[in-house]
């Protein structure tokens, strides 16, 4: 997977401090890449797009 392209954010709610907080990219061709914000050389999660709204729709409910 090239992510080369990946335009990478964090939440607005993750604070100034780094904390534990995750990065999403949503910019690229039909999928989500996630990775943790501490290591942005480290292992990516990929999903397709649909099952990224599902868990994010889920998560604003719990």
């Amino acid at each position: 997977m090239d992510l080369g392209s990946a335009r990478w954010k964090k939440s607005t709610r993750s604070g100034a401090n780094g904390g534990e907080c995750v990065e999403v990219a949503d910019n690229l061709p039909a999928v989500v890449a996630v990775r943790d914000s501490k290591d942005p050389a480290g292992p990516v999660l990929a999903f397709d797009p649909e099952t990224w709204r599902s868990f994010v729709d889920f998560a604003k409910r719990h």
